[in-house]
């Protein structure tokens, strides 16, 4: 009896360890992490934002330097317009730095590429990035390919 208790212990504890590494692992893959250590707000405007979310993470050159807060649609002119958080640590960000929207991973999240400009001044709290590429819709793509496709034949 001690042989069958203690097995089932051991599978019981094995098992608790298992769901708290489950748990670990699905908090750390949804985590976009917030900005800490301060941040200032940016804006950009995009026609497509394709399937980009508030939190989405925003990064240069691959390092994550800030998140989007919200996404709201401008009234005026129609484009979505989101509203970026980037960290103090780059607060010396060119004015004329370009923003695109982006896909990573298999799974297709989307989120901000920043691109520096060659500007002396650097982008301040509340300023908008003019220079802004769109998110690249699969479905559009495949249209244009088989509508050029017709007209060669």
């Amino acid at each position: 009896m001690k042989s069958s208790n203690q097995i089932e212990l051991t599978a019981g504890i094995f098992l608790a360890l298992a769901i708290a590494a489950l748990i670990f692992l699905a908090l750390q893959a949804t985590d976009r992490g917030v900005v800490s250590g301060g941040s200032y707000r940016i804006s950009a405007s995009f026609t497509n934002i394709g399937g980009l979310k508030p939190k989405a993470q925003v990064s240069m050159g691959g390092v994550t330097i800030g998140m989007v807060e919200k996404i709201e649609l401008d009234p005026v002119t129609f484009e979505a317009k989101v509203h970026m958080q980037i960290s103090n640590t780059y607060s010396d960000l060119p004015e004329d730095t370009s923003a695109s929207i982006l896909t990573a991973g298999i799974l297709g999240d989307q989120y901000i590429g920043l691109e520096p400009g060659g500007s002396p001044v650097p982008l301040q709290e509340g300023d908008q990035v003019l220079l802004t590429n769109s998110a690249m819709v699969l479905e559009q793509l495949i249209t244009k390919y088989l509508l050029s496709g017709d007209s060669q034949e």
